[in-house]
């Protein structure tokens, strides 16, 4: 057997020191610091046989399900089908509301109801009529008013960049109307400076991090949503666009080695769980993904669209994200302990990392399960405020997607903690080459980590 003291150590450290007790921890020092020695040939032959098939696959199905644009469609005019141009604020002047008749109905005098109220007190106070100047389109230049009520959530003021709404059925007075106030230069400023805190702190990782960001948009804009609209179906289209994305994503980002396809493997593993357990728990609940007034003219656009197997593709992308965290956040985890004691075994490292992984779970769940409460928090207002009962809120088809998109998806991420520690744990301990790149022995290296630990 090939003695240590036939390799001097890399820092100097060996050669000062007697052979009966100095030669396992000089190894070990050296090898805590350097970089995670690379995986055997036969190791990189196993991953790389189960992961060019998969990238193929992915490939072959962006290739067969790719679309060739969003098909087109007789505008309705209602919700976000509206033909929309730029407008900006021209004047704004105070009116009295009673001589613009702003309620648009006539008072009744009757408070007992809602209407009624609303219709009186949309005649008193002080409204604004404000002009609005058309910027783009055929009739740009082309001005009319907006008369805003004092209590409305939108006002508006002399400046202000606003979208308007252009019906050329409607009569000419009634054409134009203001839908929205223009954000493109505050998201625009707040995009920039996300990407610069990114670039600032992740430095090339954060460049790398904004380039698939970018790159997973593109494949939800131009992959995903056009084939869906086409009458893909909607499970299929959304698991080879997130199989894509997650590919993209994590080798960019974390570089083309062992460590980052376990992560894959992981990923991919808990999306098929969650894929089926959405399917499965959406039918169970007879959930038809219809339930609002943006799914409802999606249906009547595009009939041919399943829309429960929408939510299912919505369920999975969302769950892609946190996924991609939490997996190569347990595959690092691994890898570290493995550098830091290379004589732990699979089940040593399995119990260690899984730790680690623990504390991961409770904090991703509360934040998932947080995030969707956020999103349906005006919904659950409606519900407190018609005081129904926690089991009819729950019962409802609103708030039972919201339910199982997170318990779904939740499930998904917890599991994906075991199954890519075990992973990683697996192919880290089998990884067993004969040398590491100096032409050192590796084995010293381990029975010098078996010989600390016993002390």
């Amino acid at each position: 057997m090939t003695s240590p003291q036939q390799t001097p150590e890399p820092h100097g450290h060996g050669h000062g020191h007697e052979a009966g007790h100095s030669h396992e921890p000089v190894h070990g020092h050296s090898h805590s610091h350097g970089p995670a020695a690379p995986v055997s040939r036969h190791l990189r032959k196993v991953i790389a046989a189960v992961l060019i098939p998969f990238a193929t696959a992915v490939v072959v199905g962006l290739a067969v399900l790719w679309p060739g644009g969003t098909p087109a469609h007789e505008r309705t005019g209602v919700g976000f089908d509206r033909q929309t141009e730029q407008g900006t604020v021209v004047s704004v002047e105070q009116v009295d509301c009673k001589d613009v008749n702003a309620a648009q109905v006539p008072p009744t005098g009757d408070t007992s109801t809602p209407e009624g109220r609303e219709a009186v007190n949309a005649q008193q106070g002080q409204c604004e009529k404000a002009t609005i100047e058309v910027t783009s389109g055929a009739e740009k230049g082309r001005t009319f008013t907006e008369i805003v009520q004092p209590d409305a959530p939108r006002q508006l003021h002399e400046g202000q960049g606003v979208v308007v709404a252009y019906a050329p059925d409607a009569p000419r007075d009634l054409q134009y109307s203001v839908t929205d106030v223009n954000r493109k230069v505050p998201l625009t400023v707040l995009a920039g400076l996300f990407a610069l805190v990114v670039v600032l702190v992740g430095r090339m990782k954060g460049v790398m991090a904004l380039i698939s960001l970018a790159a997973s948009f593109l494949v939800l804009t131009l992959f995903i949503l056009p084939a869906i609209l086409e009458g893909s179906n909607p499970l299929v289209v959304a698991v080879v666009g997130s199989s894509a994305i997650m590919l993209i994503a994590l080798y960019m980002c974390h570089g083309l080695s062992a460590r980052t396809s376990v992560a894959v493997l992981g990923t991919l593993i808990s999306l098929m769980l969650i894929g089926l357990l959405g399917s499965f728990f959406i039918e169970w609940a007879s959930l038809s993904g219809n339930t609002d007034d943006n799914t409802g003219l999606i249906h009547g656009l595009y009939p041919n669209i399943d829309m429960s197997g929408l939510l299912l593709a919505g369920i999975i992308i969302g769950s892609l994200g946190v996924l991609d965290d939490v997996t190569v956040t347990q595959t690092s985890a691994v890898w570290e302990l493995h550098q830091a004691d290379p004589g732990m075994g699979p089940r040593a490292l399995y119990r260690a990392a899984i730790r680690i992984g623990r504390d991961h779970i409770a904090s991703v769940v509360n934040t998932l399960v947080l995030a969707y409460a956020g999103a349906a928090l005006p919904l659950l207002l409606l519900f407190s405020i018609a005081q129904s009962s926690m089991g009819t809120v729950a019962n409802s088809e609103l708030v039972a997607e919201e339910i199982v998109r997170t318990l779904v998806g939740s499930i998904g991420l917890v599991a994906s903690v075991p199954v890519t520690t075990v992973l990683a744990a697996l192919v880290v301990s089998a990884d067993r080459p004969g040398s590491d790149a100096g032409g050192k022995p590796r084995a010293a290296a381990v029975r010098g980590g078996r010989r600390r630990r016993a002390k």
